[in-house]
């Protein structure tokens, strides 16, 4: 049984889209960090050790600037751990219903970067709003989990689709507007609370971001191409470095450079064409579902937009 849990998660990471490969990385840590603490719990007689509450620490965004700055890696670590279920419950089902819906209509290369600049802006508020202000008192404070990330990704939905419908339990058909400013409101009410006071404080700082994100993709920036950028060097140094190409050298091939010329050229027409005709019916979709909504497009319009999140 294990096995075959194994295997479907393996074939799910690698041809799931990104929304389905976040979800999966969540939950592998909370698995992980939850196996961690049963044997912490059971060795140390039914009670916490501190070793536990160290480990977690050292993963965790802190109110001490000292530890942020000695464990640089937790502004991306922080916002992958959960301990408690329902925190990552549903954390994870709104990463689903909602970043498939920003994957949809602007790629499935997009969803990573928000999700990180998100998540990293949300612990910068959350860093500076306990050093700030008097609610924070005396000691160091710890923050974990995925909401100021996945609240990018949902206020980033609303943004896009404002009037894109979804059916909610008991209270059927609602536009994404209402339901995204209900929960941000939620988020403002807690700022005033104390419960949790810093985390509403970073899940309004991933807000933000989202709503920032979308205005400037608008505006011809998008912020997701350095981050895919960075993230694919990355990736390729890793690549090269396991499968010992570090150091090697370059092999020089000779290649006649007038043959197949004709060929070359009339292939790279074909494919510009290809791309023009592509890049248009894209754009006459995209500006359907700004006049009439998602729900207006075809079955054949909404597939070729689901193919086309993810190029």
């Amino acid at each position: 049984m294990l096995q075959s849990i194994w295997d479907d998660v393996k074939r799910e990471f690698s041809y799931g889209n990104m929304v389905t490969r976040i979800i999966i990385v969540n939950v592998a840590v909370y698995v992980v960090v939850n196996i961690v603490w049963i044997i912490a719990r059971i060795s140390n007689q039914w009670t916490t050790p501190e070793w536990y509450n160290s480990f977690m620490q050292f993963f965790m965004m802190s109110s001490d600037w000292m530890h942020n700055l000695t464990h640089p890696w937790v502004l991306i670590t922080s916002m992958f751990l959960h301990e408690g279920f329902w925190h990552i419950l549903w954390n994870m089902l709104f990463m689903y219903w909602f970043g498939r819906i920003v994957g949809d209509f602007i790629g499935n290369q997009r969803i990573l970067p928000i999700y990180l600049l998100g998540g990293i802006l949300g612990g910068i508020v959350y860093f500076l709003s306990v050093n700030l202000l008097p609610y924070g008192g005396a000691g160091t404070h710890y923050a974990l989990g995925a909401s100021a990330a996945v609240m990018a990704i949902v206020v980033a939905a609303g943004a896009i689709a404002p009037d894109y419908v979804m059916r909610l339990l008991f209270l059927g058909d609602v536009k994404l507007k209402y339901i995204v400013a209900v929960l941000v409101f939620i988020d403002l009410i807690g700022m005033a609370g104390d419960i949790n006071t810093g985390g509403h404080f970073a899940h309004l700082g991933g807000a933000a971001f989202g709503w920032v994100f979308v205005l400037q993709l608008r505006n011809g920036n998008d912020w997701s191409a350095p981050v895919n950028k960075l993230l694919e060097t990355i990736s390729n140094s890793f690549k090269n470095l396991f499968s010992g190409r570090r150091g090697g050298r370059p092999k020089v091939v000779y290649r006649n450079p007038n043959r197949n010329r004709g060929q070359a050229s009339k292939q790279r027409g074909e494919a510009a064409s290809d791309n023009k005709d592509y890049q248009e019916r894209l754009d006459g979709i995209l500006d359907k579902i700004k006049k009439s909504g998602y729900d207006s497009l075809s079955k054949e319009e909404k597939e070729f937009l689901f193919n086309a999140s993810k190029k």
